[in-house]
């Protein structure tokens, strides 16, 4: 369990960058510190590693004031990633992930094979363990980042924005990572970030921090879109939060319709009105959609790249409503893709669809 009791942290010049904080972290938890910048979010989570002594006020890990534990002896028993992984560049990546283990005097040998578990825990290639860390793409070096945090099997991750400074593709697989680890392990994870769909899909409480160093609400993902504390909490949570709340309901119930793929050489024999779609597989996957433009393109001679519009996002039987309401938005038919978790398509899903479970799921909560 961490605490903060009364917390707050004055520089010299008088800014003031965290605002008498209370707040417990339950042990095995996954809390999120959100805010704009500057809000004190950093600073708290440095405090916990004694990065950052406070002005005034308490923090404790374990119950104990962690103001009384010399930090070296602390900060080895807390991992610590940070963005852009801080990997030693002269070092390879099955040192860079031994190093804190050796330093508490486990044999380089142990450590060294220790590592190479931990490299295909966070999902990469053992193979890569001999390179060094400009070898690697910026989120191999996320990855390695986050195995050399857990080396020495800490109770605590500490995690300052670390996948912020990856694309888009990359951060969603780093976060799907970080929950199956997650769901493995049961750390307790304190992670900073900007983004507040990041902190709802990762965390089980978040905290949002205003200017100042002010929290504003602690709560878990659901309330916090349900019920935001004040003003600065629902302005920054997004006017689209009832949206953000669907992906706290499951997409189960929603019945499909029917839907009956072709490949691409079944295009040309198509004869499609106006309003229709069909659905075009290649190497037996959803590739995209084709109407009747398409049809005559691809009978033209143009390929399946220009014959087809872009398929739109999949729903994984057993997702979420937001999941199923984004495929049904994001394909150009009107009709999202409904994969199985093979990736085989069982039908579609219409956006009427997910809004009637939606209304029936309100009216039962009556």
């Amino acid at each position: 369990m961490i605490t903060f009791d009364s917390v707050t942290k004055t520089y010299p010049d008088g800014t003031t960058a965290v605002d008498t904080l209370d707040l417990t972290i339950e042990e095995g938890s996954f809390t999120a510190f959100v805010g704009p910048s500057g809000c004190g979010k950093t600073t708290s989570m440095r405090m916990i590693n004694r990065m950052i002594e406070p002005t005034s006020g308490t923090v404790s890990v374990g119950g104990n004031d962690v103001s009384t534990v010399n930090p070296v002896t602390l900060r080895r028993g807390i991992g610590y990633v940070i963005q852009n992984a801080g990997l030693m560049p002269h070092q390879r990546i099955v040192d860079n992930v031994a190093t804190v283990p050796v330093l508490q005097g486990v044999s380089r040998k142990q450590a060294r094979n220790d590592a190479i578990g931990l490299l295909e825990r966070v999902g990469l290639d053992p193979g890569l363990a001999n390179r060094f860390p400009a070898q690697l793409s910026g989120g191999q070096q996320q990855r390695v980042g986050v195995a050399r945090a857990l080396a020495a099997d800490p109770a605590i991750l500490l995690m300052d924005e670390p996948f912020s400074a990856v694309d888009p593709v990359v951060r969603e697989d780093l976060q799907n990572e970080m929950l199956r680890l997650q769901g493995e392990l049961r750390k307790t994870i304190v992670f900073v970030t900007h983004d507040i769909d990041e902190a709802v899909k990762l965390a089980d409480r978040i905290a949002i921090f205003g200017s100042g160093g002010r929290l504003h609400q602690f709560d878990t993902p659901e309330r916090l879109l349900a019920a935001p504390a004040d003003d600065f909490v629902s302005g920054f949570v997004g006017r689209d939060r009832g949206y953000r709340l669907l992906q706290f309901s499951s997409g189960s119930d929603i019945v499909l319709d029917p839907l009956t793929p072709i490949t691409e050489s079944g295009i040309d024999a198509l004869d499609l009105g106006p309003d229709e779609w069909r659905l075009v597989l290649v190497d037996g996957r959803p590739f995209g959609w084709v109407d009747a433009d398409g049809v005559r393109a691809h009978a033209g001679g143009a390929g399946i790249y220009d014959s087809c519009s872009a398929g739109g996002s999949l729903f994984v039987e057993g997702g979420t409503l937001r999941q199923a309401l984004d495929a049904a938005l994001s394909s150009p038919s009107g009709l999202g893709v409904v994969v199985d978790s093979g990736g085989t398509v069982t039908g579609g899903v219409r956006a009427a669809d997910v809004l009637g479970v939606i209304e029936r799921e309100r009216k039962s909560a009556r």
